[in-house]
């Protein structure tokens, strides 16, 4: 049976939300982001006015004044964006029981279940963005396709306040001629290592012979050409479904040996960067954090902690690491070769749960590493890095993140 998912992604959020409450401004170059004050705050999002002054995601604010003067930059309100994403994802409730969320701003949704065609999904687009617009005062770009990858590229195809439909007739012309790291599951170092063999668009990889690919990228090589060629049979799971994933982790032998402490915290804090990451991917939490050591001669050790309540935090995952590393008494095995860590007792992200007073969510920190989330979603993994990451030269070639993508489990399962 032929499947229809939309793929819906709200323009601009951040920005397009403080616009709607400020209906004054909506022809105005505007932002959000950090404080003025903070001479390291970073632009969040912006609107198509201040795109076209080459505003963009993640530029330092002096920056983006620089290049508009006239630029309005708006401190961000996580609480008012989590209520109106909760409105959108109350109108795609109530198109169909099956919607996955993929951050605030995007959601997959499928309407096969309903018996609709690609016909009466586009259809069903046009209701979406209509009601975002009148309810709301916000845009929303909807792709519209027969799997979830061409769903989420024909959202990005045009924007804003579009509906673009992507069909088994037409993907050819409209997804082969566009960059292969518009794909979905492409990040950089991918592109770069495609572009090597001198494969730059979708067409490129579609056209590539699969065994090529998996000579490159292994079994990630038959995805990729799967994708491309719109063969792609990931469900998209409904929030509650039970999680297959046991646990998340990165682990990495270091270039050179790690000597002390400060090695020690650089390094768990590029993999607890990734790990969070990744579990936010999943859209999931966990709850109990393990980290493994292997010294120069090769002997492992490992310990783990369960945390009092669920989290995603990245803060949460490389202190319970470092707490683990002293109290454990593993700085005897230093110098290290490698380390890991990892998250488990995973539940989905929105999973209800009985909040302690002895152990608040931290919402402010929530609130800036989920917009850091966003950032790496649009702009890559080292979009933004947090300064520990960056401390020792020798460790900055590690990316566990570019190794470690979350892939959708049908396409390997056969």
């Amino acid at each position: 049976m032929m499947r229809t998912i939309l793929h819906s992604d709200a323009n601009s959020f951040y920005a397009s939300c403080e616009i709607a409450r400020r209906p004054e401004l909506k022809h105005s170059p505007v932002s959000v982001g950090g404080s003025e004050e903070l001479r390291h705050g970073i632009i969040l999002a912006s609107n198509t006015e201040a795109k076209s002054y080459g505003v963009k995601t993640a530029m330092p604010l002096w920056q983006a004044r620089k290049l508009c003067p006239n630029l309005t930059i708006l401190p961000p309100d996580f609480k008012h964006y989590i209520s109106v994403s909760r409105c959108l994802r109350e109108m795609y409730d109530g198109l169909s029981p099956v919607v996955e969320s993929f951050g605030l701003d995007e959601c997959w949704i499928d309407l096969s279940s309903r018996g609709t065609t690609l016909k009466t999904g586009e259809e069903a687009a046009l209701y979406l963005r209509e009601r975002a617009k009148k309810e709301l005062g916000i845009t929303l770009s909807v792709g519209v396709s027969y799997n979830k990858v061409f769903a989420k590229l024909a959202s990005d195809y045009k924007k804003p306040d579009a509906t673009t439909l992507i069909s088994e007739d037409n993907y050819k012309s409209i997804a082969w001629p566009l960059p292969a790291n518009d794909m979905i599951f492409i990040g950089n170092k991918t592109k770069q290592k495609l572009n090597k063999y001198g494969i730059r668009t979708i067409g490129d990889v579609a056209r590539t012979p699969p065994e090529c690919l998996e000579n490159w990228f292994g079994k990630l090589g038959y995805m990729h050409h799967a994708n491309a060629n719109g063969l792609d049979r990931s469900p998209v799971m409904k929030t509650g479904y039970e999680v297959d994933v046991k646990s998340i982790g990165n682990s990495t032998t270091t270039p050179r040996d790690m000597r002390d402490l400060e090695d020690v915290k650089c390094v768990f804090t590029i993999l607890a960067q990734s790990v969070s990451t990744r579990v936010r991917e999943a859209y999931l939490k966990g709850k109990c954090i393990a980290i493994s050591v292997r010294d120069t001669n090769l002997n492992i050790s490992g310990a783990q902690k369960t945390l009092p309540r669920y989290t995603a935090l990245c803060r949460d995952i490389i202190d319970s690491a470092m707490e683990l590393f002293i109290s454990k008494g593993f700085e005897k095995h230093l110098p290290l070769r490698s380390i890991g860590v990892k998250i488990s007792s995973l539940v989905p992200y929105d999973a209800p749960e009985q909040l302690s007073m002895f152990s608040p969510v931290d919402t402010k920190l929530e609130a800036l590493e989920s917009a850091v989330f966003n950032i790496r979603k649009r702009y890559g993994m080292q979009s933004v890095q947090l300064g520990n990451a960056l401390l020792k030269d020798d460790f900055l070639s590690i990316n566990p993140k570019e190794e470690h993508t979350v892939h959708p489990v049908p396409f390997f399962n056969g």
